[in-house]
């Protein structure tokens, strides 16, 4: 079976299974929640985090891994959806990637093969509705760095900015690999997700340090999983100045 057959197979297979994505999505499982809430509040803390340019490409990355990168990149990227903003969520994490397995589909093409010229992108790319489509990291490539780096993935920005009101990154974190750093250059904005009661102080310290040694915009911080008496789940968002 060709490669576009695997993919036509697969997509005709996600049609017949439960479409819904996983319940971490709560502004779209659970839009009434306290949770869903704050990642609208984070999405108008957002748009006017700069006064002087619209925020287009945002990087969305944590400190070590297991700190709600990923669910906090999806909120924001289907709030601004919910927001008649035209919006993809590319997973960028070429190393980990969970963006089809939150959305329960084929990693079979993705960035990696767009990259690589493959597939083009009109075939990677997924839709989940009118405004909101995603696209996979795809199959695991060897040398993640230099592909993130490369101008091809500067020429994927561009082309997305294209076709897209707003681009989501969702990236590695920042002291296991280079990736975030990488990709920090190439976006409007990044933002540090920070897990309640397990990131350690020094740790999102020297994690802010490496995004600006290379002179990323660090447009605020996630607060991610605090306990409070309305809700398990919590999210806040703050400027990085403040701390």
């Amino acid at each position: 079976m060709s490669l576009l057959e695997r993919i036509k197979s697969s997509t005709k297979h996600k049609r017949v299974v439960d479409r819904r994505i996983y319940a971490g999505f709560v502004v779209e499982d659970k839009p009434k929640s306290v949770d869903a809430e704050a990642f609208r509040t984070l999405r108008t803390n957002i748009q006017y985090s700069s006064f002087d340019k619209e925020i287009r490409t945002i990087a969305v990355t944590s400190s070590e891994m297991a700190e709600g990168k990923s669910t906090v990149a999806g909120n924001i990227a289907i709030s601004f959806a919910q927001g008649e903003k035209k919006v993809i969520l590319v997973d960028c994490d070429l190393r980990k990637p969970s963006v089809h397995k939150n959305f329960r589909t084929s990693n079979l093409v993705g960035v990696s093969e767009v990259l690589l010229g493959k597939v083009s992108l009109d075939e990677a790319v997924q839709k989940h509705n009118n405004n909101f489509n995603y696209l996979t990291s795809g199959k695991i490539p060897p040398n993640p760095s230099e592909m993130l780096g490369s101008a091809a993935m500067t020429n994927l920005i561009e082309r997305l900015k294209d076709e897209y009101d707003l681009i989501v990154l969702d990236t590695a974190p920042l002291r296991a690999v280079t990736d975030a750093q990488i990709l920090s250059t190439k976006v409007d904005g990044t933002i540090l997700v920070v897990r309640a009661g397990k990131t350690k102080k020094d740790v999102v310290i020297e994690a802010k340090n490496l995004l600006d040694k290379v002179g990323a915009n660090v447009i605020g911080s996630v607060l991610n999983a605090v306990e409070n008496t309305r809700g398990k789940y919590y999210a806040y968002y703050g400027n990085e100045d403040e701390k």
